[in-house]
C-alpha cells in the first residue's frame, strides 16, 4: 500500500513560500512528491534547478498554450538537451478562454509539442480550457505513442468517457471541494479509478476549506478526501491507486 499522496501539478516556482516550507508542509501532510510544469522558457531554468536540488520535485517542460507565440526551434532544442532531466512534456495545449486571436497558431504548437514528446519518448500533460474538441482531435492525429494525461480537467463526465476510452489519464484538483462544482463531482465519481491522479495546480484552484487563499500542494489531502466521500470508498485505497497511477505514468 502506497502510505503518501502525489501532487502531479504544482507550480513550485511561482509559490509565495520557499521551497523548504512547502516540503515541510507537504511532510505534514503525508504529500511526498510533486511535479513541476512549466508554463513559459523564461522559467524553465528554475524549474530545473529546483528539481536538480530537491529529492521528490519533478520538472516538466512545455510552452503554454497562451505563449504559443514564442515557440522555437531555440526552445524545442532546449527540451531536447534537457530532456533526461524531464519527466514529461506540458504543460500544454489549448487555451480558448482568454484569446481566440491565434487559435490556429495554439493548435499547430500544441501539435508540434506532441510529436516532440513522441520524439524523446516522454508523456503529455494536456491544458484544455473551452477546447476539448479541438484538444482531442489534434491528439488523436499528431499522438504517436506517448501517455497523456489532462490537467486539472474541465470537461463532462460524458468527455471523460471519451478520453479513458482512448486510454488517457484525468488529473482532478481543488475545484471538485468547491460547492456548486457539479460536473467536477459528478466526473469524479464516475472517472475510471486506474486512469485517476491528483494534482493542486498550486498556487490557483485552492481547495475548501482554504479556498480564497494561495494553494499549496500540501492541501492535496482535501482533494483526496473529497474525492474518497464523493465514491463512497476508504481514503487510504484512493490514495493508493492514485499514487500508484502517478508513479506509472511519470516513471517515478
Amino acid at each position: 500500500m502506497k502510505d503518501y499522496l502525489i501532487d502531479t501539478h504544482a507550480h513550485i516556482d511561482m509559490l509565495e513560500e520557499s521551497v523548504e516550507t512547502t516540503l515541510q508542509k507537504m511532510a505534514d501532510f503525508g504529500v511526498k512528491k510533486v511535479i513541476n510544469p512549466a508554463c513559459d522558457a523564461a522559467g524553465f531554468a528554475k524549474i530545473l534547478e529546483i528539481a536538480d536540488k530537491f529529492e521528490n520535485i519533478y520538472a516538466m517542460l512545455g510552452i503554454y498554450p497562451s505563449e504559443a507565440k514564442t515557440y522555437s526551434e531555440d526552445i524545442e532544442q532546449y527540451i531536447i538537451d534537457n530532456s533526461k532531466k524531464i519527466v514529461a512534456i506540458g504543460e500544454i495545449g489549448l487555451d480558448y478562454y482568454w484569446d481566440k486571436s491565434f487559435k490556429n497558431l495554439q493548435c499547430e504548437i500544441f501539435a508540434k509539442q506532441i510529436q516532440l514528446a513522441n520524439k524523446l519518448s516522454l508523456p503529455i500533460v494536456v491544458h484544455d480550457r473551452e477546447a476539448h474538441k479541438d484538444c482531442f482531435n489534434i491528439i488523436k492525429a499528431a499522438n504517436k505513442g506517448s501517455k497523456v494525461l489532462f490537467h486539472c480537467f474541465s470537461g463532462s463526465a460524458e468527455f471523460m468517457r471519451e478520453c479513458t476510452k482512448e486510454d488517457w489519464y484525468i488529473a482532478l484538483g481543488g475545484v471538485v471541494t468547491f460547492k456548486n462544482a457539479i460536473k467536477m463531482k459528478d466526473v469524479a465519481k464516475e472517472v475510471p479509478l486506474d486512469k485517476l491522479v491528483l494534482e493542486t495546480d498550486s498556487p490557483y484552484l485552492t481547495p475548501v476549506p482554504f479556498r480564497g487563499k494561495p494553494n499549496t500542494p500540501a492541501y492535496l489531502k482535501y482533494v483526496a478526501e473529497e474525492i474518497a466521500k464523493l465514491r463512497e470508498m476508504p481514503l487510504e485505497e484512493l490514495i493508493d491507486i492514485t499514487t500508484e497511477n502517478a508513479e506509472r505514468f511519470f516513471g517515478i
